[in-house]
């Protein structure tokens, strides 16, 4: 039985993120993945959904040159190819792990993971292949990195042919005409912007009164209205009948408070959230807890099982491929005898990559009011933006959050082009606990639509210069 420092389960961000750090603290380190390297985020998430995004919104700027003084005619474009590119990007970057990963001399075994007891003051990890033992391996740590997958609902069961996943999203053998996509966050908006970028007619159906429930109010407000504006149909406050399918369609009944929407559509995507993978792990002889198919952690990620830890999408929400590599990271230097400080929940930023794209961290307008604090909130649009116009893309809004009495930067919420490159400069100001103060007297470069971030400390404050 081979014996290693670490045993890693799970390849995805926050496992091999993991890997490569024990390794560069010295430690002998094994990966087991069932899968493939690089996780959902890389092979069916992060990565090959915004391949997509972006050929998307080049067969929309093909369609909308007239403002730029440009025509194009007779444009088309190879669905086969466009997905052909995105599986592309993700094989070289999946490569890319295992060469990062062998590198470093990482172990990795290819098979399911599970816990198989104590060897002394080791866990033993039985490694199958299909439904195999092919080896056991044994470390005094072991880090659970097994994600997550999407939710099912009675009712609501995907088929694979009619009623998709992200991954029959994501490769799509023709275009659907007309779709439905049930649930509002960011993946179903996010499928929602490609699809119709491309041209199919498409519906959101949302549970909760409004949609991107996790998202400041106001702007998700903005977001909506830009979608019905492209002639996305949103439903908010729907309950989604059951899905009939007859001739290779789907019909279903839509309730909301304004009444019975009938619907019949080509296909119909799921985005109704995801479930831990916490099953067959042999977790039932060990103290660790779960609740509602997470693994409940510490601020370390140590689980209620000695020298068992837990990062990323099994560990709970936020369910973002960042948080688990940091998480990670964390994990490994608690691990090695460090002193990491722990993740602050508040200090994830969150993106969402649809036409237009969203981004925020901290906390929204109405739980910054819960706190009982007294606010200061800035608003700069878009449409004041100098390199915004310039772009063609108006439409957005800075939003920040602020503590009247200390300056303190409670959250900012931003709407429009490139706001998910920019969120960091706002998730570098909460990190560091800078104020407005500091913020005010940082120079930004013009003209950049990141000028709008400073504009909004500004206005948060009475002071605003150009709106």
């Amino acid at each position: 039985m081979d014996k290693f420092d670490l045993i890693v389960v799970g390849g995805g961000p926050g496992g091999y993120v993991a890997a490569l750090r024990a390794a560069q603290l010295g430690k002998s380190v094994a990966v087991v993945e069932s899968t493939h390297l690089g996780g959902i985020c890389l092979n069916w998430g992060c990565i090959p959904t915004k391949a997509l995004l972006r050929a998307s919104e080049l067969n929309h700027q093909l369609h909308n040159l007239a403002e730029f003084g440009f025509s194009a005619e007779k444009v088309s474009f190879d669905l086969e190819k466009v997905v052909a590119r995105s599986r592309a990007v993700s094989r070289q970057l999946s490569r890319g792990v295992s060469g990062l990963l062998k590198k470093a001399k990482v172990k990795v075994f290819d098979g399911r993971a599970k816990l198989a007891g104590r060897d002394g003051n080791e866990h033993v990890v039985s490694v199958s292949k299909e439904g195999a033992e092919v080896t056991r391996i044994a470390a005094p740590d072991v880090i659970l990195a097994t994600g997550a997958r999407a939710r099912h609902f009675p009712g609501l069961e995907p088929d694979g042919e009619l009623v998709w996943t992200y991954r029959e999203a994501m490769v799509p053998k023709e275009l659907p005409k007309r779709l439905l996509v049930i649930g509002s966050g960011a993946i179903g908006v996010e499928f929602a912007s490609f699809y119709r970028n491309m041209g199919a007619e498409v519906t959101i159906a949302e549970v909760a009164d409004r949609i991107m429930i996790a998202e400041d109010a106001e702007i998700s407000a903005m977001a909506q209205k830009a979608f019905e504006k492209q002639g996305i149909k949103v439903l908010t406050g729907a309950k989604v009948g059951p899905l009939n399918k007859k001739d290779g369609t789907v019909s279903t009944q839509i309730t909301t408070a304004s009444g019975s929407h009938d619907l019949v559509v080509d296909k119909v995507i799921l985005a109704v959230g995801i479930v831990g993978n916490v099953e067959d792990l042999g977790l039932e002889k060990t103290k660790v807890k779960i609740d509602k198919t997470h693994i409940i952690v510490d601020e370390f990620c140590r689980t209620g099982e000695p020298g068992l830890w837990a990062i990323g999408d099994v560990a709970g929400a936020p369910w973002l491929a960042h948080k688990a590599s940091h998480e990670g990271v964390i994990c490994v230097e608690k691990i090695a005898g460090h002193d990491p400080e722990p993740l602050h929940p508040l200090n994830i930023p969150g993106c969402t990559y649809s036409r237009p794209q969203v981004a925020s961290v901290g906390l929204t307008e109405e739980k910054a009011k819960a706190t009982g604090r007294k606010l200061k909130i800035g608003r700069f649009p878009f449409m004041a933006n100098g390199k915004a116009l310039a772009m063609g893309e108006p439409d957005g809004l800075t939003k920040t959050i602020f503590d009247a009495e200390t300056g303190e930067l409670l959250g900012a919420h931003m709407i429009g082009a490139e706001v998910t490159e920019m969120i960091q400069g706002y998730v570098i100001a909460r990190t560091s606990e800078l104020t407005e103060a500091e913020l005010k007297e940082t120079v930004f470069p013009h003209p950049t639509i990141s000028e709008t971030m400073h504009e909004s400390v500004l206005a948060a404050w009475g002071g605003a210069l150009h709106f």
